[in-house]
């Protein structure tokens, strides 16, 4: 299928590793000029050198907490490829975990801060040129959680029912520009986020590490029929195709890549 985005630029944040860098992957493979970016301390140089001979890609460290960082990115992105066409917002973290009792305000708020208002930050520098050129693109990384919430996580499930609800909006907002908005939203997918998961359960249970995703997936995500952890370049596949002139029509959805972990229709 011809995506029709050859020469397009894209900025994907969260991009050192799993589903962002295998977003950018894809897009180089499809001749979109890249921009990666990640916080400072990661592997982001190290995915860039990987990248590099597929096309034309920077790396770019920012930090989606600070609004002067996002600022500051999209400057050097401008300055190096021109204005994104393209955003996925893959940035994000479990965030605070536990009983609800027993989770601060400062775990709420640090996850919101990054998972949420990150979203919205790196959104709000890049919807006014993609308005201006009446073409846009807009990605943001949701989660099953967003609509089906587990007791344990519930500052990363209301975060991710934020993305979701952000992106609906944004969508009614700006669609009318021809800057269509959408979500992803996977499930137990094979990232370095859910690795730490797993070896923290692998510990608490004394089992290793494959025991460990398997009886996670048997009693915590009894939904997901293909019983494995899904592959970030499944979630990438996605992302890309609503990058696409083939998602032209595609506006406000929340397309789940979650094995059938959500039991809702």
């Amino acid at each position: 299928m011809k995506l029709d985005i050859e020469g397009r630029i894209a900025l994907i944040t969260g991009a050192d590793s799993g589903i962002g860098k295998e977003t950018a992957r894809r897009l180089l493979s499809e001749g979109v000029r890249v921009a990666i970016s990640d916080q400072p301390g990661g592997n982001l140089h190290e995915t860039l050198a990987e990248l590099e001979p597929l096309g034309e890609v920077i790396a770019v460290e920012a930090d989606v907490t600070d609004r002067n960082s996002v600022t500051e990115l999209y400057a050097k992105v401008r300055t190096a490829l021109g204005d994104p066409d393209i955003l996925v917002n893959a940035a994000g973290v479990t965030g605070a975990t536990g009983d609800f009792i027993d989770v601060d305000d400062d775990g709420w708020l640090e996850t919101l801060n990054i998972n949420l208002m990150g979203a919205v930050r790196v959104a709000r520098e890049a919807i006014p040129a993609m308005r201006a050129a009446k073409w846009g693109r807009v990605v943001l990384i949701g989660s099953e959680d967003g609509v089906q919430p587990y007791v344990d996580e519930l500052a990363y499930c209301a975060s991710k029912a934020g993305i979701i609800n952000l992106a609906k909006g944004l969508s009614k907002a700006y669609g009318c520009d021809n800057v269509l908005v959408n979500t992803v939203s996977p499930a137990f997918i094979e990232t370095p986020m859910t690795d730490k998961m797993m070896e923290k359960r692998a510990k608490e249970k004394g089992v290793d590490v494959d025991e460990a995703i398997r009886s996670f997936l048997d009693e915590e995500r009894p939904g997901m029929a293909l019983k494995r952890r899904g592959k970030p370049e499944e979630v990438a596949d996605m992302i890309v195709f609503l990058c696409s002139e083939r998602a032209s029509f595609v506006n406000g959805s929340n397309m789940r890549v979650d094995s059938g972990s959500v039991m809702t229709i």
